[in-house]
């Protein structure tokens, strides 16, 4: 069973969405088009192959986790959308899978190997193309004045690896000229978006389920416990069960 494993049925509804806004920008930015092709690795339920989805032709999803990918092709079938999946990890991909004009990642280039996704991106991007590194996340800069009493007790209940990994993937988005020296690729642009959105108290509290690290598998017995807890932590902050988060989304773009 994989890391992810007991998460996948969470993930869609509860990680920190990716709003149309963003998709739009990405899309315009790029010159996206039906005649464009796109590769998501790490896809997870798909949301970022999906949320392209509108803005190019023909989408392809990797991920290494069977319940993953299962949840994105139920996705792609509510969305109506033709995803190609594949169940591999991003580093495995055959030699004859063809080159694409975007290849997105979202929190998954931290669990890549830096010298073999490097050789597969020189063979999957196109020599116009782009990488798109993506990532969704509460603003903390003290916009979401709940989120550091939600950070505390998800610190306290999550094994002590999380917080290293977390801090890795933190610090591959923030360092991606390092990731990419030496390679033929370079950082050419960056683009945010800032959104807000209301969450219920009881779905802040489960998103907490969505990490492998504090997964359903990992915590057993002690998920009920966690819930009331983060709940508890959170009350104060709520109105009628509800919070306001603000989002930062942003995409790294990475050219040739």
């Amino acid at each position: 069973m994989g890391r992810f494993a007991t998460t996948a049925a969470l993930y869609e509804d509860l990680r920190p969405p990716y709003p149309p806004e963003f998709f739009r920008s990405v899309a315009q930015k790029l010159a996206l088009t039906e005649r464009s092709a796109l590769i998501d690795l790490g896809t997870g339920p798909g949301l970022l192959a999906l949320g392209f989805a509108p803005y190019v032709g023909r989408i392809v999803g990797v991920d290494p986790e069977p319940d993953m990918v299962e949840a994105a092709r139920r996705a792609a079938a509510r969305a109506g959308r033709n995803l190609r999946l594949i169940e591999s990890k991003a580093e495995m991909l055959p030699a004859g899978i063809g080159t694409f004009d975007l290849v997105t990642i979202g929190r998954a280039l931290h669990w890549m190997d830096r010298a073999s996704i490097l050789a597969v991106f020189e063979r999957l991007v196109a020599q116009d193309g782009a990488i798109a590194i993506c990532v969704s996340f509460s603003a903390p800069d003290g916009r979401n004045p709940w989120l550091d009493d939600y950070n505390a007790v998800r610190r306290n209940w999550s094994q002590a690896g999380f917080w290293a990994d977390a801090g890795r993937g933190e610090r591959i988005h923030r360092d991606l000229p390092d990731f990419f020296q030496g390679s033929a690729f370079h950082v050419a642009d960056v683009i945010r978006v800032e959104t807000r959105h209301e969450i219920s108290v009881t779905d802040l509290a489960r998103r907490v389920l969505t990490f492998s690290s504090s997964s359903p598998e990992v915590l057993g017995d002690n998920v009920e416990a966690m819930l009331r807890d983060v709940e508890e932590r959170l009350a104060p902050f709520s109105r009628n069960g509800v919070i306001t988060e603000t989002l930062l989304t942003v995409a790294e773009i990475v050219r040739r």
